[in-house]
């Protein structure tokens, strides 16, 4: 693995508990690791750790094969070759934009400064406004310039903290799906810091959920939403609801029963005495819940979000449980209509009664 951390533990002073606890993790080379989670829960304080701008009490961060922190190990950040992509972007606004890629590399020759600022300006396609100042740019446009300076001395790993917050929210998911190609066509390792799911899933191979200081799960975007590892981790992700469910035994069939229909065929479906009498909660995303005026479960509906080509609808049963459904937006309700759903999903994530 190019990146490895193992086991890794933070601690400021005078807090009791460890600011990061427990953390492992592996990126390959070429990959693009996103750390995700609520403010507070340690995601920056683990990417500055990386960067070598925090101490590490316990366990270790590798980088190329090197150890480069541990409790025993600190080297400086300046040794570490990483490049870093902040929200705010820190560009220099007396110089030209590149001049402002050239920066990094005050080391070389100006001619071959200027042919490397230059095909990184390519990369992020803006080799035509090398001239023009940062404050001529748009925001997206300031955030390829900072993303070009940071690839510009070919850093072992780029780190980008929260990198699209100052940027509206079309902007943003626009620029994720940018940024990821651009590290791909430059053949870089880096880890992101978001708080923004659609933002992660854009830009991430592998995704971290973060609270409380610990990594939860370390997955791709698909196993995070269909197979999370906790109940935070599902509930963090996607819309989606805890329903009680009972698992039974049909024949050689296992059946989950729920108030809004029963789970037949499923994949990877737990056994009946996984969980005492079969009692659990079982996940139910708002794409297992189907809209379907002949389906004999009825629900009302209580909230509906428009999405463009999708409602967003929450939905009461009559028994009081709520649901949430992915509608198509011709299926326009109003607020306290009625109308019949059916589950549908291929396969089922349980967890113990709550």
């Amino acid at each position: 693995m190019y990146l490895s951390i193992h086991q890794l533990e933070v601690h400021y002073p005078n807090r009791p508990m460890p600011a990061v606890h427990d953390v492992n993790l592996a990126l390959r080379a070429g990959e693009i690791g996103v750390l995700l989670g609520p403010s507070g829960c340690g995601k920056t304080t683990l990417l500055r750790a990386i960067a070598g701008l925090e101490q590490v009490r316990g366990g270790d961060i590798r980088l190329a094969g090197q150890t480069v922190s541990s409790a025993r190990v600190h080297t400086p950040p300046e040794q570490r070759r990483i490049g870093m992509v902040f929200q705010e972007h820190a560009l220099f606004p007396h110089l030209s934009v590149l001049d402002n890629v050239m920066f990094g590399l005050l080391d070389q020759p100006r001619s071959k400064r200027q042919a490397r600022a230059a095909a990184m300006l390519e990369l992020v396609g803006l080799v035509r406004s090398g001239q023009r100042f940062p404050h001529e740019l748009s925001g997206g446009q300031q955030q390829r310039v900072a993303l070009a300076r940071a690839l510009a001395p070919q850093p072992q790993l780029l780190l980008m903290d929260e990198p699209f917050s100052n940027l509206d929210i079309e902007l943003r998911e626009r620029l994720a799906l940018e940024v990821r190609q651009i590290l791909k066509d430059a053949q870089a390792t880096a880890l992101l810091v978001t708080h923004d799911q659609m933002e992660a899933f854009a830009m991430g191979d592998q995704i971290g959920v973060m609270a409380q200081g610990q990594l939860h799960q370390w997955d791709d975007a698909y196993t995070l939403y269909h197979r999370p590892s906790s109940r935070f981790v599902a509930e963090f992700i996607g819309h989606g609801v805890f329903v009680p469910a009972h698992i039974g035994q049909d024949g050689a069939l296992v059946v989950v029963h729920t108030a809004v229909g029963d789970l037949t065929d499923v994949q990877e479906c737990p056994l009946p005495n996984a969980y005492p009498n079969g009692d659990c909660d079982v996940l139910l995303r708002a794409d297992d819940i189907v809209h379907d005026d002949d389906a004999p479960v009825k629900a009302e509906i209580i909230r509906k979000s428009f999405r463009g080509s999708e409602f967003l609808y929450t939905l009461r049963l009559d028994n009081g449980l709520s649901v949430m459904a992915h509608v198509p937006s011709h299926h326009d309700h109003k607020l306290g209509e009625w109308i019949g759903i059916r589950i549908q999903a291929d396969h089922v994530v349980t967890f113990a009664r709550a």
